[in-house]
């Protein structure tokens, strides 16, 4: 793919691509409510991560729906959020009543996330199914496991209506936020392929799935199904820690609760992200700050790449 048809995200692309700002006078339901589906009772820190982030990047309004196992503690360390306890699998997942449950919700959020932490993968390409028709309209993002819906895991009894998943397609966009080896064993490519020609292979996913596809690496490339290509280079190797791609993503899921597209949302989210890395490595140098210390960058990052 020619870097000619690449358009690089610096500040002046996205002062140029302005966020939508609430009014004066918006309630937190004008800011944007986001509902945040993840966490397992080995891993509850990983919703904790994006939730925490999603307010940093400005939602108004916060739903936690994770292990009941662990809902208590979520909800005690996020007291911004309300916290639902899902109903577990004997593998940490989700059954399907927490669909169910969820589906209570739909018409109420204006962006949803799904998979920081969730374990129990045939369990949760199952629920994001189950999910995608009862969300219809709402930007979604699918991280960690939950991009195992584009896959039948070798399980397509899994799905309520047959599906021949290597043709799969979304009915609706959504964005998909995988690092090379998540690509790698959702397309059956060579991780070195596509480390070698990442944009090539970030459209690809995106045109075969009808997805955004936000390919995460040194050099981030994120690809829209209608072949529009972006790229970021940024951040440093301090971002390679447990938990960065859950703060990434929640705050990605911020930004759209707030009304930004898929595609714009994962390039402000990028950049912001890269930007808090570099300015954590400031202070206490490349390698050492924690995934958490993350989004409380965000904020001042926020206002400094404000249009003027």
């Amino acid at each position: 793919m020619s870097a000619m048809n690449l358009t690089d995200i610096t500040a002046r692309t996205l002062r140029d691509w302005a966020l939508p700002e609430p009014s004066f006078d918006d309630d937190k339901e004008g800011r944007g409510h986001v509902l945040i589906v993840g966490g397992s009772r080995e891993m509850p820190g990983a919703v904790m991560l994006a939730a925490t982030a999603a307010l940093r990047a400005g939602a108004g309004k916060l739903t936690v729906a994770t292990a009941a196992s662990v809902a208590p503690l979520v909800g005690a360390a996020i007291p911004e959020a309300r916290a639902i306890g899902l109903p577990e699998t004997p593998h940490g997942g989700f059954t399907m009543e927490a669909a169910r449950k969820l589906g209570e919700l739909a018409g109420k959020v204006s962006a949803l996330l799904i998979g920081p932490g969730m374990q129990d993968d045939a369990a949760t390409a199952e629920l994001v199914h189950a999910l995608l028709p009862r969300y219809a309209g709402v930007r979604v993002i699918l991280d960690a496991a939950a991009m195992g819906a584009v896959q039948a895991q070798g399980e397509p009894h899994l799905l309520e209506e047959a599906k021949d998943m290597a043709h799969f397609r979304f009915a609706e966009p959504v964005l998909l936020t995988p690092h090379a080896g998540e690509l790698a064993k959702l397309t059956g490519r060579g991780k070195t392929e596509i480390c070698d020609r990442p944009a090539e292979a970030a459209q690809a996913a995106a045109h075969r799935w009808n997805a955004v596809v936000a390919l995460k690496g040194a050099t981030t490339v994120i690809a829209a199904p209608d072949g529009r290509l972006w790229q970021h280079q940024g951040g440093n190797v301090g971002l390679a820690i447990s938990g960065s791609g859950d703060a990434l993503a929640g705050i990605v899921a911020g930004l759209a609760a707030r009304g930004a597209t898929l595609e714009q949302a994962a390039a402000w989210g990028v950049a912001l992200h890269a930007s808090a890395g570099e300015q954590l490595s400031i202070r206490y140098g490349v390698l050492g700050y924690l995934a958490r210390e993350i989004s409380a960058e965000v904020p001042a990052l926020l206002r400094t790449l404000a249009p003027a």
